[in-house]
């Protein structure tokens, strides 16, 4: 039997998630991603300490998701 107290937290926050992000994909289309991230370092909106760090947790996020996709990848 399915949590309630899971079950109504999923409810709330996934529609509302899956509107920000549809709501991202429209705003960024059309637009360099890089050139945006240049612009906001340039403008001190972001520091390069930052970006360095996010950039760091980028790369540890993409290790941790291509060994998900090896557990799920079709053996040779």
């Amino acid at each position: 039997m399915p949590n309630p107290f899971y079950s109504a937290l999923n409810q709330r926050v996934q529609p509302d998630m899956t509107q920000q992000f549809q709501a991202f994909v429209q705003q960024m289309q059309g637009q360099d991603p890089n050139a945006l991230i240049r612009q906001m370092v340039a403008s001190g909106r972001v520091s390069q300490a930052q970006l360095n760090q996010v950039q760091q947790q980028a790369q540890q996020m993409m290790g941790m998701i291509q060994g998900v996709q090896g557990m799920f990848a079709p053996r040779k």
